[in-house]
């Protein structure tokens, strides 16, 4: 079963700190968005295995077609 992390708001991948197929722990930090001057973290949701990344460094979001998925191990 995956879960899927959806981005709360618009703005700018500021650092990330996973690539497709690394395992994460439930509240890992996975990357962190900057939204209006200040920085947004974004946490694992549960253990699993990073199955894929629509992000990427420098990417400015205002929607995302498809999520970042993380399958639960």
């Amino acid at each position: 079963m995956a879960e899927d992390i959806h981005c709360e708001t618009a703005g700018t991948i500021w650092k990330l700190w996973v690539k497709e197929g690394d395992a994460v722990t439930d509240g890992q930090e996975l990357f962190i968005m900057e939204v209006m001057k200040m920085e947004v973290p974004y946490e694992a949701p549960c253990d699993g295995i990073v199955k894929k990344l629509k992000i990427a460094e420098g990417l400015s979001l205002i929607h995302i077609s498809e999520p970042t998925r993380l399958r639960r191990i």
